[in-house]
């Protein structure tokens, strides 16, 4: 080959072509799936390395981007980058401008294993911690983004639920380094609680992937949850994501609608409850007043029989009786019959003719006076034979 046919170049003209047809021949914007590898920020800017095993290249995150990227990455990360190729032609020198950096799904779950273990072995992630929610809550805090969809539907299922509940939403930001903007408005609000009369706290994120999910399972802000003082309810993503925050609120909801409803009551099962407990009150009551009326007849009566005209009128009729009976034994009745008393003239009764002998004076009473008699003769009777 001759070298006269070969093009020459100076180093610049080369290095200049080799960007024009990386420009030409190569995608404006990418996806790239890799490592991170030695992290490092200079003037505010993250230089890295992305590798796969085998080969690696250069990235770099310029400081305008890093800070709306809601999440940094640390070396050994697996993430998926959005990019674009930087050829610098002075040195040929070629550079992944990453765009957005999103953390591996592999990398979310291992720093979530992570501080789940770690609050775990410290008792902050504990059954026994849980609070009980508040059963009519006059007003509650919604920590979400504003506006969307979550927010729609949860204010929609409020006021259909039980409207007399207070909603104060507070906007929390959901793209960029969001941790320190939520964490600074959960320390704001905590000390506000006792002023606004909050009840509860709803922390929730609609949809979303589940890498989308991981600031709710940033350890500062986890701990802050643990120990709020008034009782969390997170409603993050879908039923199948699970992040630490769900593990220190009070009440995991499987989404924000789903957090709504478990704080607050169903009018139309409360009014039913009511209707139940009042008619159950109204039959106690109305049990407890036969039941008191009849007590007090009892005692009515009672008091009627121990009451001195009673007592008297009982008397009376018990000293009639007796009266009765005196006068059914009397002797003035017998005498009337046509039977005698005879006594002596001492005025000892005589029973028998052993008591006296002929000769004796007797005292004869009849029913209308007495008689003297004198004994002449003395006639027994004959023995009965039948007895």
């Amino acid at each position: 080959m001759s070298v006269d046919r070969l093009p020459t170049y100076s180093v610049a003209e080369l290095n200049t072509a080799i960007g024009s047809l990386l420009e030409r021949g190569f995608a404006p914007r990418f996806l790239l799936e890799a490592t991170v590898s030695r992290p490092q920020l200079k003037k505010g800017h993250l230089w890295l390395t992305l590798t796969d095993g085998s080969a690696s290249i250069s990235g770099v995150v310029w400081a305008s981007k890093l800070a709306q990227l809601s999440y940094q990455p640390k070396d050994g990360d697996g993430v998926t980058v959005v990019g674009k190729l930087n050829f610098w032609a002075a040195r040929a020198s070629l550079t992944v401008q990453a765009l957005d950096i999103r953390p591996s799904l592999s990398t979310v779950l291992r720093d979530f294993e992570r501080v789940r273990q770690v609050l775990e072995q410290e008792g902050v992630i504990n059954p026994s911690r849980i609070r009980p929610l508040p059963s009519q809550p006059a007003s509650i805090a919604v920590l979400t983004s504003v506006p969307s969809s979550a927010l729609a539907d949860m204010l929609r299922t409020a006021a259909e639920r039980w409207p007399l509940t207070q909603l104060i939403v507070v906007p929390i930001p959901v793209q960029g380094s969001v941790a320190p903007a939520i964490i600074s408005t959960l320390e704001a609000l905590a000390e506000r609680t006792d002023e606004l009369g909050l009840e509860a706290l709803v922390l929730a994120r609609g949809g979303g992937s589940r890498e989308d999910l991981a600031v709710f399972d940033n350890e500062v802000l986890c701990r802050l949850l643990a120990n709020y003082p008034i009782p969390v309810v997170t409603g993050l993503g879908h039923e199948d994501d699970l992040t630490v925050a769900d593990l220190v609120a009070d009440h995991r909801a499987a989404t924000p609608t789903a957090a709504i409803v478990a704080l607050l009551p169903d009018r139309e099962a409360e009014r039913q409850g009511l209707a139940q407990r009042q008619n159950r009150l109204k039959d106690a009551l109305l049990g407890r007043i036969l039941r008191e009326r009849q007590r007090l007849q009892d005692r009515a009566v009672g008091l009627q029989q121990q009451s001195p005209l009673e007592k008297i009128k009982r008397h009376r009729q018990a000293l009639a009786q007796k009266h009765q009976l005196l006068k059914a034994l009397s002797p003035e009745r017998w005498l009337k019959r046509g039977l005698a008393l005879v006594s002596t003239n001492a005025g000892d009764p005589i029973s028998d003719l052993e008591s006296v002998k002929i000769g004796d004076q007797l005292n004869i009473r009849m029913s209308d006076g007495s008689l003297e008699a004198r004994v002449d003769q003395i006639q027994r009777s004959a023995p009965n034979t039948n007895s």
